[in-house]
């Protein structure tokens, strides 16, 4: 069995400072998000994520408002399950209307999801009139020159967030 590497003087002080977080606001991050969620479950669930996140900074934590930090890293991964729970509400209702015969296994409703959320995280990255090109190209069918009028911009705008999104897509491939 290989020796486990040692940790960092850094590592042990992020270690120490989340630790300290954890104890200091857990509680009150806990009683937050069950006042917002409505559920004790998912905000056991989120406020854990929350702490795993920072845990997983690697930086130095220096907090002025370690509170209004916490909220904001709590609320974008709420944000995150809602789109997520979105997405798979849509891809079920759709592969509910399917006639029986064409429907997918399990495997392969599980397949879509996982590339659904997949897709949905890639296009999250992607600025804003960015995804909307890449959306309108491909669901739509819009030319570039019908993209540029609707979103204000050239055609060699049009382009460059095209090849972005391209770019964006490449990445997933390449992570499979």
């Amino acid at each position: 069995m290989p020796a486990s590497k040692p940790y960092t003087d850094a590592e042990v002080q992020h270690g120490d400072a989340v630790g300290k977080l954890y104890g200091e606001h857990h509680g009150w991050l806990l009683s937050w998000l069950r006042l917002k969620l409505g559920s004790s479950h998912l905000a056991a669930d989120l406020a854990h994520d929350t702490f795993l996140r920072v845990l997983a900074m690697r930086s130095g934590l220096t907090l002025l408002q370690p509170r209004a930090y916490l909220r904001t890293i709590a609320h974008g991964l709420a944000v995150n399950r809602w789109r997520r729970l979105d997405i798979e509400r849509a891809c079920l209702d759709a592969l509910a209307a399917m006639p029986p015969a064409l429907a997918p296994s399990p495997e392969e409703r599980l397949l879509v999801l996982e590339t659904l959320h997949r897709l949905d995280t890639m296009l999250a990255r992607l600025p804003h009139k960015a995804r909307r090109a890449f959306l309108m190209h491909q669901l739509d069918g819009s030319s570039y020159a019908e993209i540029a009028v609707e979103l204000g911009v050239s055609e060699r705008m049009v382009r460059k967030y095209m090849a972005q999104a391209m770019l964006q897509c490449l990445c997933l491939q390449q992570e499979d």
